[in-house]
């Protein structure tokens, strides 16, 4: 093609978008940031929109397309106005409730559970040493910081501790207005599935359950929506084989925490120890490159331990407007 008619090709394809789709220019430049590519499309837009309403043009464009959404006969079927409602499911998806959204990831202002008196601490051996950092960084500040690490228990290993009634039992002693979980050293054991089959982890079947039995958890710990719970996703540990496991369980925690986001704070530990999925002893803290993880691959030390309070208070500094 010569040079003279592609623009002459050009000038055409300009001409027909003015006389049908004018009005659209202008629209399209009125939803742009402000800026100078705003200021440009609308300064075309405007004379171009002014032309296109004059004409009739785009009034037989509409018409001329009309046959791509046809009106069907859709008396048949049920519409949004006959969706099913909450406490009364009937057929369909379940209904989407506003607990379900955490408010600040919609730019809103969440709602302030009030003031920060009595923090819980709870979990597996993971949750050791958090506790007793966040400890000395809240007690000083006023708040009651109870401490109830459970090691070598697990949710999906109950033959020592069954963590929907100890769980329970927290709440019914302590009655925190927080509850920080850290818990998924010791998963990967047979749950029992549909019709009390064995299920072993870690696919869809056995995810479903663990899920079921962590939002036990998480709702006996937001006690109506009161609360606050963070719960913290586990960081992979060094062993390959126990990767899989840990990230079925994250997993799970995602699906489990749905109904209640507004309540429910995921903190992504993950991210922080282990970006991309890559296992690290050592990460930088405080401008040098520092040992975060215990020998055994799994565990936080101390310093890693630091580092998960302080993701942990600035979600609860959200919530709270600062502890104490």
């Amino acid at each position: 093609m010569k040079a003279r008619d592609a623009v002459r090709l050009v000038a055409a394809a300009t001409v027909l978008l003015v006389l049908f789709e004018g009005s659209g220019v202008e629209s399209g430049g009125k939803q742009i940031d402000p800026g100078t590519e705003r200021s440009i499309v609308l300064a075309i837009g405007k004379p171009t929109g002014w032309i296109a309403d004059r004409l009739p043009f785009s009034a037989w464009a509409d018409s001329a397309l009309a046959f791509i959404s046809p009106d069907e006969d859709l008396s048949g079927q049920k519409g949004f106005d006959e969706q099913p409602t909450e406490g009364n499911p009937g057929k369909g998806p379940s209904p989407v409730t506003v607990d379900q959204f955490d408010p600040a990831a919609l730019g809103a202002k969440p709602k302030s559970p009030g003031k920060l008196k009595t923090l819980l601490v709870t979990g597996d051996s993971l949750s050791l040493p958090l506790d007793s950092e966040l400890a000395k960084r809240l007690t000083v500040k006023g708040v009651k910081v109870v401490r109830d690490p459970h090691v070598g228990t697990g949710i999906s290993k109950a033959g020592v501790v069954d963590w929907a009634k100890l769980s329970a039992q927290q709440v019914d002693d302590h009655h925190p207005d927080a509850v920080v979980v850290f818990i998924g050293a010791n998963e990967g054991f047979n749950l029992p599935g549909a019709g009390g089959k064995q299920v072993s982890c870690c696919g869809p079947d056995w995810a479903a359950v663990y899920a079921q039995r962590a939002r036990r958890l998480m709702d006996n710990y937001r006690q109506g929506g009161d609360a606050r719970v963070y719960w913290l996703e586990v960081p992979l540990p060094r062993d390959s084989t126990r990767q899989r496991v840990q990230r079925t369980v994250n997993a799970a925690f995602e699906v489990a925490a749905q109904p209640w986001r507004s309540q429910i704070r995921l903190l992504d530990l993950t991210t922080v120890f282990t970006p991309h999925g890559k296992y690290r002893d050592a990460m930088e803290v405080n401008g040098r490159k520092q040992i975060v993880r215990e020998p055994d691959g799994n565990h936080l030390n101390r310093k890693g331990a630091e580092v998960a309070a302080g993701v942990v208070l600035k979600a609860v500094q959200r919530d709270f407007g600062g502890p104490g």
